[in-house]
């Protein structure tokens, strides 16, 4: 029970630090029509009870090349001649998500077009939607008149692969496996051996080759770290299994969505 509790305290002040620093990001300048947006959307989810957006940097400079296009051009529309997809933008700016939207408007300030977006059950819709925890927000002037843009999306963490195992790690010690990554660095050599094995799982396609006896592979893709997928919960279920390694790996083809590969070996 000691080495457990020893092991659960060092894996949580090891994503306490992996959470520090993913979510520290620029927000727009204070005052600004890209502040009084982000909080006025902010405002309308908390009186509806639902969590806060999040600054996403890439998502703003999408955004603002997409708003000043609009107000050079003074036109209003997702996607001018020549100009790529909102998709596309994302990705270009380097953002990472799993789900993306968008609401554009144009008006005189920054109030009447959040209630413009309000008004309408579409953009109030992208504003309101319980799924999407990031967004991005650009204003740009034409003579006067403001072209604003909000890229809303379902953040996906640019985690390292060791990163993404020990989040992994995390469920499965809660589910009380004894899991051989070690959140210290320090695994023991037959324990690395077996992390290396399930990393070779993990980009591996066939039936698992390796040299620990009864072991059971579970491959999966997936945006999500916070849930175990399907597949490996019903092995679970069956408590057939007391031990774990989880190894990440790169996706095999680049999407317009980000996603984490994993492969997790149980063994009895």
């Amino acid at each position: 029970m000691k080495t457990y509790l020893t092991k659960k305290i060092a894996l949580i002040a090891s994503l306490l630090i992996l959470c520090a620093g993913t979510n520290v990001r620029a927000q727009a300048p204070h005052g600004s029509p890209e502040q009084i947006l982000f909080d006025a959307a902010n405002h309308e989810r908390a009186a509806q009870k639902l969590h806060p957006l999040k600054w996403d940097k890439a998502l703003a400079q999408a955004a603002s090349e997409h708003a000043k296009r609009m107000a050079q051009q003074n036109t209003l529309s997702h996607q001018l001649p020549g100009e790529e997809d909102f998709k596309a933008r994302a990705l270009r700016a380097g953002a990472r998500f799993s789900s993306l939207a968008e609401n554009i408007a144009e008006g005189p300030d920054a109030p009447g077009i959040h209630q413009q977006w309000m008004n309408s059950p579409p953009h109030r819709e992208n504003l309101l939607d319980p799924k999407l925890d990031s967004i991005g927000v650009a204003v740009a002037d034409h003579n006067g008149e403001l072209f604003a843009v909000e890229d809303f999306s379902l953040g996906v963490a640019d985690l390292t692969l060791e990163e993404q195992e020990l989040r992994v790690a995390s469920i499965l010690i809660d589910k009380n496996l004894h899991v051989m990554n070690d959140v210290r660095g320090k695994a023991l050599i037959d324990a690395r051996t077996t992390i290396a094995e399930a990393r070779n799982a993990c980009v591996q396609t066939g039936k698992y080759v390796g040299t620990r006896r009864n072991a059971f592979v579970v491959r999966f893709t997936t945006a999500d770290l916070t849930h175990l997928p399907d597949s490996l919960t019903q092995q679970l279920r069956r408590n057939e299994f007391h031990s774990a390694a989880v190894g990440a790996c790169a996706p095999t083809s680049r999407s317009d969505f980000s996603n984490y590969r994993l492969a997790v070996l149980l063994f009895d």
